[in-house]
């Protein structure tokens, strides 16, 4: 009987250590594309001023605001403090994350013209660098490695880092990353990653410095020529410089087949398709995102906005409720609403999560029951989870994460069961 126990928990160990579990330090709401050719140090700040504009011209009230996006029923005390926090958020790091695009927001143009862009967007990120005006994350987003644009992708990747690296004598932003789009096989993953190991060793840069993230945006890397899905295939091939896998909508939708009026982000062959991304990476240190909406809130009819920004908020809590935390904005004056509804999907719930998770402390990772919801340790951690990302978007206060009966330090070590070990 104990050669079983023992040789069941040797195997148990090493299925472990295919499922690793998420590391993430803080994962933004969104990620903003902008094309390349517009891309300066100051993009970042210029953003912010159209937001806070389009917010104060189209919503200059949290009754407004309430109205345009369905919520003349909901508490007015609660969408006062949502208002209030998705203004000082607009002031104060209204984007959380930016691509400088190099693909479908910049389209096909001469050798010389995307050089062009490869060397000045770089030489922008290090301007921005230096005077401490980039974003908390960035990245550039590359062509796809198809047959048709590998050549001109792998250029531009490689002007753009080794000006960026020359400007910066050998420094990247906190947080930078490569996306490369439309990934079909895992042989394009592993030409990247063999690309990144040239460069480092060019540059002299710290193995393993240089991260991407891929995208999600045909059928074939749904669901393979073997029947099964090759996405962990990627990761793998990524050799662990794999953080991210972004949904496409629009690209994946028009390979299902979708005429142009159905490819939206509530259609659910996307559902079907984020479903297999979640249950393929589960358990990887792999954060991801949603796509994005592509009416924009833009124009002198307020009307007219207030619809846009009704789409997208519908589409973003439709993310969140389905587990993606992140998704894209094409356009400044789509932020509000993005903070607006991840706001009021944390802050709807805090009171709830807050008593649950004090009552997962109290009583020492016991299974308990509160009301008519049955928790359990894993159930725990996700509460963790819930607060960690509510504060780092803003829509929580340190002050409100201390109702848990946990200290902030506790909150950040993200780990729900070494919390409870030090406490017993």
């Amino acid at each position: 009987m104990n050669s079983i126990i023992q040789k069941l928990s040797k195997t148990n160990q090493e299925f472990l250590k295919s499922y690793p579990g998420s590391s993430f330090e803080r994962q933004p709401v969104h990620t903003v594309y902008g094309g390349a050719q517009i891309f300066s140090s100051e993009t970042a700040k210029k953003m912010s001023g159209v937001a806070l504009k389009s917010l104060q011209e189209n919503a200059p009230t949290s009754k407004e605001l309430m109205g345009a996006l369905g919520e003349e029923k909901s508490d007015s005390r609660l969408w006062n403090l949502i208002f209030e926090r998705v203004q000082k958020k607009l002031q104060e790091e209204a984007v959380e994350d930016f691509r400088i695009d190099y693909e479908d927001g910049y389209g096909t143009r001469p050798d010389s013209e995307e050089d062009g862009h490869a060397q000045s967007g770089a030489a922008e990120v290090a301007k921005g660098l230096n005077q401490k005006s980039l974003p908390p994350f960035i990245g550039i987003r590359i062509k796809p490695f198809s047959e048709e644009c590998h050549k001109r992708s792998i250029r531009t990747l490689e002007i753009f880092l080794s000006t960026l690296l020359k400007e910066t004598s050998g420094k990247l932003p906190s947080h930078f990353v490569v996306t490369l789009p439309k990934v079909t096989h895992s042989g394009q993953v592993t030409a990247l990653v063999e690309i990144f190991e040239e460069i480092e060793k060019q540059h002299k840069l710290i193995p393993q410095t240089l991260k991407f993230e891929f995208m999600v945006e045909t059928t074939q890397s749904i669901l393979g020529p073997e029947g099964s899905s090759p996405l962990r295939s990627f990761v793998e091939a990524g050799k662990g410089r794999c953080v991210g896998a972004h949904f496409g909508t629009y690209d994946y939708t028009a390979s299902c087949g979708i005429t142009a009026h159905y490819q939206t982000m509530m259609n659910p062959v996307c559902d079907f398709a984020k479903h297999v991304m979640q249950v393929s990476l589960a358990g990887l240190p792999i954060l991801l995102s949603d796509g994005a909406t592509n009416v924009m809130p833009v124009g002198t009819d307020k009307a007219v906005v207030h619809r846009a920004w009704k789409m997208s908020y519908d589409h973003i809590r439709h993310s969140l409720s389905t587990g993606f935390y992140q998704g894209w904005d094409l356009h400044p004056a789509q932020l509000p609403v993005r903070y607006a509804a991840t706001y009021a999907f944390f802050l709807e719930a805090l009171d709830s999560a807050t008593e649950r998770l004090r009552g997962f402390v109290e009583k020492a990772a016991k299974a308990t029951l509160l009301g008519d919801v049955f928790d359990d340790a894993a159930t725990g951690q996700g509460l963790l989870n819930f607060f960690l990302r509510a504060l780092s978007c803003g829509a929580i206060t340190e002050e409100e994460a201390l109702r848990t009966g946990l200290s902030i330090e506790e909150i950040r070590s993200r780990s729900f069961l070494k919390i409870l070990e030090r406490r017993r």
